[in-house]
């Protein structure tokens, strides 16, 4: 029973942002800079996750997994697609530790 309890109120605590929301502005305009605003949120909370786990991926050598990260932002800033970044990143961290020895 506690599980279900536990399950309920883990339920409700995320349902209840996304609600609250929908019910108080339903049927209203928003301003378009408070539009522009949030479409930059989605985009923000990716970074937030990733970030921190990109630093970290090479332990000990936080430098190359920025160095994979720019050769993404790189590409992605030209091209906007997700395949040929993230391929190029992993090849670029490949390429810097085969070079550095490991």
């Amino acid at each position: 029973m506690p599980d279900l309890l536990l399950i309920a109120g883990m339920a409700a605590v995320t349902y209840i942002p996304r609600l609250l929301p929908f019910l108080l502005l339903s049927g209203r305009t928003l301003p378009p800079a408070f539009k522009r605003f949030l479409a930059f949120i989605p985009y923000t909370a990716l970074g937030a996750l990733i970030i921190p786990g990109v630093i970290e991926a090479v332990p000990g050598r936080p430098w190359v997994s920025l160095a994979g990260l720019a050769t993404a932002a790189v590409i992605a800033w030209y091209r906007q697609g997700l395949i040929l970044p993230v391929v190029a990143a992993a090849g670029m961290v490949f390429l810097l530790l085969v070079w550095l020895g490991g």
